[in-house]
């Protein structure tokens, strides 16, 4: 069907020619022009029942009565049972007819006992009844499945075609193009035929969005342009196929909707027929020689009557290059599907046979034949699957291993076969099916020269799937060892491997022990790995030009290289937010889901730090789809990154929702990286909601002021959130003191990004005549804009600075401060862009006695100093707001030096003057 449903119409696709005519059709049955007669004909699946439906749709509205009948098989052989369908919702109105017409009527439709009469008789019967109808409004008759009507019931049909131009009548019937059942018809028919190319892909599109390129590409080409086939083959795949991450079998499963387009003819032929069609199926695209070969040795001297049959049934017939070619893809799936296991098997052998030994489709076929231990056909499936490994081919390398190791008698051998195969898969997609692996390898003695490996597999296995970093600290160092001996067998550069999956484990746990091997073994491993090591073990201290060599590093791997070297690249250009377009397309679709599910987390990373918010469901759609290929881990991974859009726009519900269902998880596996970014989200939340003390409590909690932890390799993410609250809540020192220390540091030559951030959070923390030069040296920094989220941030500090300097160019920076939270959705951040002095977040300087401005009270410290005139204790206050007692005291001190007060008791007045105080019943909330 190429209909698709919508809450408002019926859309067709590609069906624009045929709906034109319907449509014309309909509208002069309406306007009194005249009756017309239709008839569709196209394959199965092709998408004539929606046209129908279109019609009928169409038609209701415009004020027709639809009858509507179905061609049935079963019903095929009782007379007149296709008319009853029709008739019968207007048998009431028989009693206009004259007697003798009624009794036809009631005669034919089996209403009374007695033979029926003949269709002529019936027919003019029938059209009196459609006149009398039709007195009442316009009429449509549906027919759809022609070729299956009884005959009797045709002849009617076909006496009504001809004889309805003067009623206000539609006949609109379907038929199938070999079938003769519509050859007493008068009218030209009207071909339904094959989608175009476009059209299909628009149809899958929209009935099936988000397909991989790849995934749809098979589909199309499977579907042939067959509407039921584009709706019906997706929903036999699993996610994971559907996304691209698993790949697809060689014979895609059909579901029992399409087996149905052929089942009838298909069961009509002979074996030898059946067989030909099964071997021309199973062989692919074919050589001219290949196909007489076979079709000698199977059909003989009988040959030229099988595929004369086969052209007669319309199922498949010899080109013009002597190929034998099937009339639809569906018709090779369908052969498929219909055939047994043995005989699936047999067929095979029969091809691998006539190949020659050094084809590859040999061993496909060859492997697709066996069902017994056979060691030279293993052997060579296991050297077919390293070399796709090599080429970055790992989910279809898991399958060839796999196959391996179940044609393998030897149990070392067989666990050997099995290891690679679990580890392969583990790259592919198919984590599930390598835990498996991994619990059956165990079961048994692992061989020694292969346990490095294993212990890998492991590693991946617990990381990725149980999401637990235990393993990683007790198994990889011995592993990495042993791969560092001379004369070590290499697995295709696992070393490299052993040492990233520990990294991972350092830079998610922060376990000093995994830091150390890292270090003691960073002589051994490659430039690529060290450079990794040096992003993430201490960036203040390390990091430095880091985006320069991995831009050269990168420049000097050819295409075989970057299958093994994905990882290191992509996490290393995490570590300074350089995961740019060109390395993300250098391996977006090369690699299985392991590779593909890192650069989709790099994505919707750089979504959240270019302004791209609209994308943050893409988190949580990752998120279902790493969950149902068994990545706990990337899940986990992929609704923190969401928790971080959460964050921004100030979400605090969808943020603690978020933080319940990621941090238990992150806790148990000892996920600092995690739960520390949580807490740092939390803060920037509150930041969001004028909280500046909730905010500067928990940013100092990770990160103490003038201070940049070896321990927090992401420290430059909440670096300007920490500026920024120390200033809001009247701590200019210590906002100075950590501009410093990213100053000293030389923060600015890590990336680009940790540049704009120390510039910014100078802006922020400046407080002389200095500050215009140094928001200007900010926004002037190459390629500041890209970070939308802080940018606007810049913005909105400079512009509140300007507005309460009383300077007119305020309320254009902040409009566009505004306009760009807007954009983001960060409408707590948007609020207090119009807000007004008074509002919450820094407030104008209140005037002294001798007329000079002190400094700006804070938006926390408004409400502190609100609820203490309101006459709150500390505790009280403190409870109300969410903070600490202590925080409490210091905000109530700055408040009464900024206000030139001495006690709580003159609060009121000072607030009344300086024109903060609440209105009457909102003690705490910031006016304005």
């Amino acid at each position: 069907m190429e209909h698709v449903e919508g809450p408002e119409t019926t859309r067709l696709v590609g069906r624009g020619e045929q709906t034109a005519l319907l449509a014309a059709a309909l509208e002069g049955a309406r306007t009194g022009a005249g009756g017309a007669a239709v008839l569709l004909r196209g394959e199965a699946g092709i998408g004539k029942t929606a046209l129908l439906d279109w019609t009928a749709d169409r038609a209701a509205e415009a004020g027709f009565t639809v009858l509507r009948a179905v061609g049935s098989e079963v019903e095929r052989e009782y007379a007149f049972s296709g008319l009853h369908q029709v008739l019968w919702p207007l048998l009431e109105r028989s009693h206009d007819l004259p007697p003798h017409q009624r009794d036809v009527l009631e005669h034919a439709l089996g209403i009374r006992p007695g033979s029926p009469p003949g269709g002529f008789t019936v027919g003019a019967s029938a059209l009196a009844l459609l006149a009398s109808a039709a007195r009442g409004g316009p009429l449509l008759l549906l027919v759809d499945d022609l070729h299956w009507v009884d005959s009797s019931s045709i002849t009617v049909f076909a006496f009504l075609h001809r004889r309805i131009a003067a009623l206000p009548v539609v006949i609109v019937s379907a038929s199938r193009p070999e079938e003769s059942a519509a050859e007493a018809w008068s009218m030209h028919p009207v071909e339904v035929g094959a989608l175009s190319s476009a059209e299909a892909g628009t149809l899958l599109d929209l009935r099936h969005p988000g397909l991989a390129a790849t995934t749809a590409a098979r589909l199309l080409d499977e579907a042939g342009g067959n509407p039921l086939a584009l709706v019906e083959l997706p929903r036999q795949l699993g996610r994971g196929q559907l996304r691209g991450i698993v790949p697809l079998p060689d014979q895609l499963p059909l579901g029992s909707r399409l087996e149905r387009l052929f089942a009838d003819r298909l069961a009509g032929l002979t074996p030898t027929a059946e067989r030909v069609l099964l071997l021309a199926a199973l062989a692919g695209p074919c050589t001219v020689e290949g196909t007489a070969s076979w079709l000698r040795a199977v059909a003989g001297d009988d040959a030229e009557s099988v595929l004369e049959t086969l052209e007669a049934t319309g199922l498949a017939w010899l080109d013009s290059a002597g190929r034998l070619v099937f009339r639809h893809p569906l018709v090779r799936r369908a052969v498929i599907s219909r055939a047994s296991g043995p005989r699936q098997r047999a067929a095979h052998r029969q091809l691998a046979e006539g190949l020659a030994a050094d084809d590859p489709r040999r061993l496909v076929h060859e492997a697709s034949a066996a069902l017994l231990a056979d060691e030279d056909l293993a052997a060579r499936l296991q050297d077919a699957g390293h070399r796709l490994v090599r080429r970055g081919g790992d989910a279809e390398a898991a399958l060839l291993l796999d196959r391996s190791a179940a044609l393998t008698a030897d149990p070392a051998d067989r666990a050997r076969r099995l290891t690679w195969a679990a580890v392969a898969a583990a790259r592919g997609g198919q984590l599930r099916h390598t835990a498996r692996l991994v619990e059956e390898i165990a079961r048994g003695p692992v061989p020694d020269d292969i346990a490095p490996l294993f212990s890998y597999a492991v590693v991946y296995v617990d990381q990725s799937h149980r999401v637990a970093f235990e393993s990683s600290v007790e198994l990889l160092p011995g592993t990495i060892d042993a791969l560092a001996r001379p004369g070590a067998e290499t697995f295709g550069g696992l070393a490299e491997q052993a040492y990233f999956k520990l990294l991972l484990a350092a830079v998610y746990t922060g376990d000093p022990r995994a830091w150390q091997v890292l270090a003691d073994h960073r002589p051994q491993v490659s430039p690529l790995a060290r450079l990794c090591h040096r992003a993430w073990s201490d960036p203040a201290r390390t990091a430095h030009g880091v985006p320069g060599l991995l831009t050269a590093l990168l420049d000097g791997l050819d295409r075989g290289q970057e299958a093994g070297a994905a990882w290191l690249l992509l996490w290393t250009a995490a570590a300074v937010d350089a995961a740019d377009g060109p390395l993300r397309r250098r391996f977006a679709g090369q690699h299985g889901y392991a590779t593909r599910g890192s650069v989709a987390k790099a994505e919707v990373y750089r979504g959240y730090l270019r302004g791209r918010w609209d994308e943050a469901a893409t988190c949580l759609h990752e998120a279902e789809a790493a969950e149902e290929l068994g990545y706990h881990c990337n899940a986990l991974l992929f609704r923190h990154y969401h928790a971080h859009f959460l964050a921004g726009r100030g979400d605090e519900a969808g943020l603690r929702a978020a933080d319940a269902r990621v941090r238990p998880v992150a806790a148990r596996a000892g996920m600092r990286f995690v739960t520390d970014q949580l807490d740092h989200l939390h803060a920037l939340a509150a930041l969001a909601h004028g909280r500046d003390e909730e905010a500067y409590q928990g940013l100092v909690a990770l990160m103490p002021p003038g201070e940049l932890p070896a321990g927090l390799p992401w420290f430059h993410l909440p670096f300007l959130d920490l500026v920024e609250a120390a200033v809001r809540t009247g701590r200019r020192a210590e906002a100075a003191a950590h501009v410093a220390a990213g100053q000293a540091a030389r923060m600015d030559e890590i990336s680009g990004h940790h540049a704009f951030l120390l510039a910014a959070a100078a802006a922020l923390a400046a407080d002389g005549p200095d500050a215009d030069a140094l928001f200007d040296a900010a926004y002037a920094v190459p390629g500041a804009r890209r970070w939308v989220f802080p940018f606007a941030r810049l913005r909105l500090a400079h512009g509140l600075r300007l507005r309460a300097a009383g300077r007119r160019e305020a309320e254009a920076v902040l409009h566009e401060a505004r306009r760009a939270f807007e954009g983001l959705g960060a409408g707590p951040w948007a609020a207090r862009c119009a807000a007004r002095p008074g509002a919450a977040g820094a407030v104008p300087g209140v005037p002294s006695a001798d007329g000079a401005r002190r400094r700006p009270l804070t938006g926390q410290e408004v409400r502190i100093a609100r609820l203490a005139a309101a006459g709150l204790a500390t505790a009280g206050i403190a409870e109300r707001l969410g903070v600490d007692p202590g925080a409490v005291e210091s905000g109530l001190a700055r408040a009464l030096a900024k206000l030139g007060t001495g006690s709580p008791a003159g609060l009121a007045p000072a607030l009344a003057a300086a024109g903060l105080l609440a209105p009457a019943g909102r003690a705490g909330v910031p006016a304005g």
